[in-house]
């Protein structure tokens, strides 16, 4: 009694009667409670808040919002309060100077903790204002929280102002409460809006501001302020437009430093736990390092709790007091039953309807709020790995970068740090679910005493058992996830190789195998289906699959970085690039040096070339000076900016321009200079867009020698101060190539100056340098002045008399001063070497010529000149936009899926669910029935045979309810899996068969392989769960309305209108998010191709020292990817907020009907009807978002319907097709043959001729002028527009494609390697001997090398054939030519990248072994078909000329002559 008699005297009268204000008709509080708790509650709560507000205050980045008339009201109403306060001290001061009446310390106590309270929340709006936040929750609650608590008070000073109306007292009273009412009213009101934005901010904004902080709180709390985006989502399909700007705190501009912060904090810890990393022995005197296997991985955990933990801690605040509450609503519906058994006053029924529509609201807003906050973490966190993965992967080490295909990187980017996000949300779960469990049984506990226990044994049991379980569905995943990764790959190398694919009629034997390995994927997937049904453990996954990819971040997190240190820049130095006793090697360590006693030292301004045989390490050598190899001892000092010019080129998916000023600002007559020096303007002219013209991806539409040109321009323009340049002229033409050695490289060029360090092939040109550098075995052989070397008659004068022929077709002048220099050097013995010489190598002109992605015909035309500039940009784009279907998917999608999942599937599926819902409903009425039944007590005992029979048929319902859940779920994996089969079969066949021409050089690779990996996953394991949930979730929401309706049968009149509001907020919702889901998985592709292309250029975007612009661009690409995800976490949150209403809704009309019929209504009925409202909340939210989940994910069946269905090529194989031994002779006629790419002109016209069995055709001709084209019409890639070609008497275009090009032979221009083993290289279907390809490779000059190898023909060749130099490539594609040995061959001549002894092996092979057939060469340089029997000159699609060559040669005026004259084969 202590403690009220104690707020007794604090007051002067009784604190709590419980007659006055529960057990009565007419409820009221006492005036002393209202005048304390009421009074101090809100105030309490605001001066805990407050601190929540100061801590947004402090972090808040932005000054000053304007003074306005919403602060400056907000501010004046506050000071009124104070004011008003004021005077109530005083009159209670006054009455207490006054004797009669007594005062007591509640009165002095209200209004000095309301003054304070006051001035507490008039400062924190006046620092809100200062320190630019817009809306405080915390002063809403507050105001909210004064006028809830002030609601009793007002009804007893108007109840006692009408029954005591001349006391002057109460007549004070009741005025001065009015008007506080009235005033924290309109405090509420104003609190209801947000201020103006502030005048100072640190952020920028390109478009629309994100709408959400000009919103108000309430407008926060409900997400209102997202409805105008949701409106207009419905009424048209969204743009890119329309979405709001990043808010800048979720920016990479923000978030990265954040995260970079905490994890070069960790790494340093690492480098300390790891202490250092080299130990150092005096008495060997060399330095020993630990090896990598003993360090420490530090992992990216900590540094990611760090940068992002606070805002997550925030939210599992958040959650937890949504954890507590839902245990609040049971007690609630315990009163309920309590109320409708007893007689209790009517107005208990109605508060505890409220009571359980207010609880339910609450929860609504907790859980709408902390999934915001998680997913806004996952969000923060996803952005911080994207740019660390990107960064890192920028400075990787070699080494590092072998271990991982660009695939794998990328994988680790699009699946790993997507994963976080949907984790974060699941995280609070390892805490939240005991906690729920735990409360769970303390309420049981109170109802059920000690039988609980028994549901808890059963649990603990369980639980071992769901683990086993998890754990065999976590092996299985990671064996899927490898399966996966595999199929992809090979996918990726099919996609990129497959115009050799398709030449060599080889689809049928990749296909095969990426069936095998789909079929292992599906049986995996299967024993995962059949667990799953076993268990319904499907969140225990997702912190699993997290793991896995922590632990595949934190190895690539940690892989070896390129030592930045290996290269010193001490400007001191006299020389710019010095190398002092150099052993650099590729990889580890251990492993050999490629370069060994490496010293150099170049001066300012000279030229260096460096030359030697293939392998002897020339480009490693560039890569040294760049600090791109390991650099095993010594030391290198560079001084000056670098341009490099790689022997590959790299080419961005950008306009040409781009790709040659690189990021540069433009200055026009510069760049011309350069275009001109570079001999690009020709091509400019020709190309349909100019210099805008787009280039797709890995430069799809330039040939070989104008990438290396732009690559060239691009180092030209960069105007550095030395140039690293890696034979820059391999693939361009001779007299191209002397134009840019005069204009750029050489002495009097544009680089005269710069310090330049050329490699090079091209012995004309040495003589003119200033200092070469002779290459052989990673060693520095000779290095000296060109006459320096002549007369040491050493290895320069070797390599020199070998590639003496080489130098034939520059002019003749030259030439003889070379023949004069070795001349006088060697003297007699110099004529017998050259003979040798001569007869060894039959000479080599390198030409220029379209490379295989060269379509002669259609791009290189000029657009006519009345084309506006705007179709010309349409023109010349190559790559087509990615489709982005709008509006909802079509049923004929559905139906699709649907017939591919099997009719008895979905049957099974749907019928089980119905049994199901019957034996859970069926259950729950039968326990309602048992409890209301009075003749289960005879004479005080348990009636056993009435109870055993209740025992006995609940048993019976329970068993039925999992036998139904298990068969449901079972069908419908199994027939979601066997659609996935049956997709992914289709869409592999379509893309397979689709056309060279009109897909493949249209649609980018990374776009393809997306439907082969995104989307066959979201087939293979979205769409199985997603449509499990949405069937489940059906159901139970029908179960759910039918026993509400079946208890309470007015409730069908509530069922329509919230039904008729459900749906159309489900459609409002459905169309925005699906548009914003596209347009999210849209603007996601640009991230990765960004990525792919950023890896394989990264040494060039490391040499020319721009890898901050390119984690710029690359952040950029993420921040406006994740523009497009908020706005659809956002509306997953809007809609819960509304759908949850509803629901709540049901909750409370379900509740009040109870009320309202307490009279004929059992308990029994009203508990089973409130608990199944209860649970509609989630189940109706869960349903729309199955529903558009289903929507979404339907999609991939869309896309994947899309490519399945595209345009075929022709039949593979028509009837019986020609003999067995067709083409016998290999003869090969052409009538009036016009070939063409696409519609427009054709590239070929009327071409006629005839090539007799086992003659040797020549084919030459400029750039464009359809050489290439012609051997596409032979293998039927182009269909002949017009015209006829016959091979043996039979027309080409009778048979199926197969039948034909798996008869022909093509040694292809570049050599295309598949990973696998070399066996499989050369015989994918596996239908020659050992023997026979132990041939082949002895013909083809490999077998040495092959039997060098360990594996022999089982050698691995990884992706692209990247550990065989490009020689040895060729020589591999020789091989299958040899093994194929068909009568009639075409050799599409390589150009560049081989040098002279592999060309020779090649043209002597071919002679010797092919004698016997008919052999079409597409020539680059003339000398190769001097000895032909035929030459064919085409000239822009037309044949001019057809002779054998020495005809054409007698002929001065033919076109072959002076073809002839400029290679310098005539004098």
């Amino acid at each position: 009694m202590s403690y009220n008699s104690t707020l007794d005297d604090f007051c002067g009268s009784e604190f709590w009667d419980s007659n006055l204000t529960w057990y009565t008709d007419n409820p009221k509080f006492t005036p002393c409670l209202e005048r304390t708790v009421l009074v101090w509650i809100p105030c309490l709560y605001l001066w805990v808040t407050a601190f929540l507000d100061a801590y947004y205050i402090i972090n808040s980045k932005e000054r000053n919002i304007p003074w306005n008339i919403l602060n400056l009201s907000k501010l004046l109403v506050t000071c009124l309060l104070i004011l008003l306060k004021f005077v109530d001290l005083g009159v209670t001061v006054h009455k207490s100077s006054k004797e009669e009446e007594d005062v007591f310390n509640a009165d002095y106590y209200a209004p000095t903790v309301k003054i304070l309270t006051f001035i507490l929340s008039a400062t924190l709006l006046y620092y809100n204002r200062k320190y630019g936040m817009r809306a405080s929750g915390v002063l809403f609650f507050f105001w909210l929280l004064l006028i809830l608590a002030g609601l009793p008070q007002l009804r007893s000073e108007v109840m006692s102002h009408y029954t005591l109306t001349e006391d002057e007292n109460v007549q004070y009273n009741f005025v001065s409460y009015m008007i506080y009412y009235s005033l924290i009213i309109l405090m509420f009101i104003l609190n209801c809006f947000a201020d103006l934005p502030p005048r100072d901010t640190p952020y920028k904004f390109e478009k629309n501001q994100c709408p959400e902080s000009a919103a108000g709180f309430p407008s926060r709390l409900t997400f209102s302020w997202f409805d105008p985006l949701a409106l207009t989502g419905f009424r048209r399909s969204l743009t890119e437009s329309d979405l709001w700007a990043l808010n800048p705190p979720d920016s990479s501009k923000e978030v990265v430093p954040k995260f970079d912060k905490f994890w070069e904090r960790t790494l340093k810890k690492r480098e300390n736990i790891n202490g250092t990393k080299a130990t150092y022995s005096k008495n060997s005197a060399s330095v020993n390092f630990k090896p990598e296997k003993e360090r420490k991985h530090a992992s990216i955990l900590p540094a990611l709790c760090l940068a992002f933990g606070g805002q997550f801690l925030f939210g599992s605040l958040l959650k937890l007091i949504n954890d507590i509450l839902m245990f609040v609503s049971p007690q609630i519906l315990k009163l309920l039953i309590g109320f409708v058994e007893s007689k209790e006053p009517v107005w208990k029924g109605y508060l505890y309807a409220v009571g359980l529509i207010a609880c339910a609201t609450a929860q609504t807003m907790l859980l709408a709020h902390y999934f915001t906050r998680m997913y806004l973490v996952g969000m923060r966190i996803r952005t911080a790995l994207t740019s660390a993965i990107y960064r890192k992967s920028l400075c990787i080490s070699n080494a590092a970068r072998k271990e991982s295909t660009v695939g794998e990187i990328v994988n680790l980017m699009s699946v790993d740090a997507q994963r976080f996000v949907e984790l974060t949300a699941y995280l609070n779960m390892i805490w939240s679910a005991p906690l729920q469990i735990a409360l769970a049984l303390y309420f049981l506990w109170g109802i059920l005493g000690p039988s609980v226990l028994a549901g808890l044994a059963v649990m603990i049991v369980l639980i071992p058992v769901n683990g086993l379980i998890a754990n065999r569905v976590k092996t299985l995943q990671i064996r899927q996830m490898k399966y996966k990764d595999e199929r992809v790959k090979l996918m990726n190398e099919v996609l990129n190789g497959i115009k050799v694919l398709k030449m060599y009629a080889w689809e049928p034997s990749f296909e095969e195998q990426i069936l095998k390995i789909r079929n292992k994927e599906m049986n995996v997937l299967k024993q995962t289906a059949y667990l799953n049904s076993a268990t319904s453990f499907i969140w225990s996954c997702a912190p699993f699959l997290t793991a896995v990819g922590i632990k595949r971040l934190n190895k690539f997190m940690n892989c070896e970085e390129l030592d930045v240190e290996s290269v010193e820049h001490d400007p001191k130095e006299p020389n710019p690039l010095v190398i002092e006793n150099g052993h650099f090697s590729w990889g580890d360590d251990e492993s050999q040096p490629t370069l060994k006693n490496i010293n150099v030292r170049i001066p300012r301004g000279s030229l260096v070339a460096v030359v030697g045989a293939v392998g002897s390490g020339k480009s490693s050598l560039l890569s040294a000076f760049l600090g791109e190899m390991n650099k095993v001892s010594g030391r290198v000092n560079t001084t000056g900016t670098v341009a490099y010019v790689p022997q590959q080129a790299w080419i961005q998916n950008a306009t040409l321009q781009d790709n040659i000023i690189f990021g540069k600002p433009l200055e026009k007559s510069k760049y011309n200079n350069v275009i001109t020096v570079c001999a690009l303007k020709p091509d400019f002219d020709v190309l349909p867009g100019g210099d805008q013209t787009e280039i797709g991806e890995k430069g799809i539409n330039l040939s070989g020698g104008q990438k290396q040109r732009v690559s060239l321009a691009r180092a030209v323009y960069f105007d550095a101060d030395n140039y690293y340049l890696d034979d820059p002229l391999s693939a361009v033409d001779s007299h191209v190539g002397k134009h840019i050695f005069d204009k750029v490289i050489g002495p009097s060029g544009l680089l005269k100056d710069k310090t330049r360090v050329w490699v090079t092939h091209n012995v004309s040109y040495l003589a003119q340098t200033d200092h070469i550098l002779v290459l052989r075995d990673g060693e520095v052989s000779e290095a000296g002045t060109y006459q320096q070397l002549l007369e040491k008659k050493g290895a320069f004068a070797e390599f020199l008399l070998h590639h003496l022929s080489d130098a034939e077709r520059t002019s003749p002048e030259e030439l003889d001063e070379i023949k004069q220099d070795l001349e006088s050097k060697l003297g007699s013995e110099f004529q017998n070497k050259l003979q040798r010489a001569r007869s060894l190598s039959e000479s080599a002109s390198e030409s220029e010529q379209p490379a295989a992605g060269d379509r002669s015909g259609s791009v290189k035309r000029r657009t006519p000149d009345a084309a506006s500039p705007n179709d010309i940009k349409e023109k010349n784009k190559l790559i087509d936009a990615e489709k982005m279907e709008t509006g909802s998917v079509k049923w004929s999608v559905y139906k699709h899926y649907l017939t591919s999942v099997g009719v008895a599937a979905s049957a099974i599926t749907i019928l089980m669910n119905l049994v199901l819902q019957l034996f859970q409903v069926g259950s729950n009425y039968w326990l309602a029935k048992w409890s209301n039944d009075d003749t289960m007590l005879v004479n005080g005992t348990v009636d056993r045979g009435r109870r055993d029979m209740y025992l006995g048929v609940y048993g019976g319902l329970g068993v039925g309810q999992v036998v139904s859940v298990s068969v449901s779920s079972l069908a419908l994996y199994l027939g979601t899996l066997a659609a996935a089969r049956v997709l992914h079969a289709a869409l592999l066949a379509g893309v397979l068969r689709a056309p060279t021409i009109g897909f493949f050089d249209c649609t980018p690779v990374g776009r393809v392989l997306n439907r082969f990996s995104k989307d066959v996953d979201v087939l293979d394991n979205v769409l199985p769960m997603t449509l499990r949930g949405w069937t489940s979730c059906f159901f139970a929401v029908l179960g759910t309305l039918f026993v509400i309706s079946f208890s309470t049968p007015i409730f069908i009149a509530v069922i329509l209108p919230i039904g008729v509001i459900y749906y159309i907020i489900q459609r409002f919702y459905v169309a925005t998010s699906r548009q914003l889901k596209r347009l999210e998985s849209v603007s996601r592709s640009p991230i990765y191709s960004h990525f792919g292309e950023s890896i394989t250029g990264a040494s060039t975007i490391r040499a020319y020292g721009v890898t901050q612009r390119f984690i710029e661009e690359s952040e950029r690409g993420v921040d406006h990817n994740q523009s497009c995800y908020y706005p659809s976490c956002i509306a997953n949150r809007w809609l819960a907020v509304r759908l949850e209403m509803m629901g709540n809704l049901i909750i409370f009309f379900a509740a009040l009907f109870c009320v309202l019929g307490r009279d004929t209504i059992s308990a029994g009925l009203v508990g089973l009807s409130v608990s199944y409202a209860l649970q509609i909340t989630q189940t109706l939210n869960w349903l729309v978002r199955m529903t558009s989940e289903v929507e979404t994910n339907i999609v991939a069946v869309e896309r994947i319907k899309e490519y399945a269905e595209t345009k075929q090529e022709a039949a593979w194989t028509v009837g019986s097709g020609p003999g067995s031994t067709w083409p016998e002779t290999g003869a090969l006629q052409l009538e009036r043959l016009s070939l063409g790419y696409r519609s427009g002109e054709p590239a070929l016209r009327d071409l006629t001729c005839a090539v007799a069995p086992q003659d040797k055709l020549g084919i030459v001709g400029r750039t464009g002028a359809g050489k290439s084209t012609l051997t596409l019409g032979l293998f039927r890639i182009v269909e002949a527009m017009s015209g006829k070609i016959l091979i043996d008497g039979i027309d080409i275009s009778t048979i199926g494609l197969h039948q034909l090009r798996s008869r022909i032979t093509i040694i292809p221009q570049d050599p295309v390697l598949f990973s696998g083993t070399l066996r499989m290289n050369l015989d994918p279907f596996g239908v020659y001997s050992d023997e026979d390809i132990w041939r082949s490779l002895e013909h083809a000059h490999l077998k040495a090398f092959v039997q060098g190898l360990q594996a022999g023909l089982l050698h691995e060749i990884s992706e692209g054939g990247e550990n065989l130099s490009v020689g040895q490539r060729q020589l591999v594609c020789l091989a299958r030519a040899l093994l194929r040995k068909t009568p009639l061959l075409v050799l599409d001549e390589a150009t560049a990248a081989v040098d002279l002894e592999t060309d020779e092996l090649i043209q002597k092979t071919i002679r010797s072994e092919f004698a016997s057939c008919t052999v079409l060469t597409i020539a680059h340089r003339l000398n190769t078909i001097m000895d032909s029997t035929r030459v064919m000159v085409l000239d822009r699609g037309q044949l001019v000329e057809f002779a054998p060559p020495q005809q054409l040669l007698q002929d001065k005026s033919s076109i072959f002559y002076s073809m002839a004259k400029d290679a310098g084969l005539v004098n």
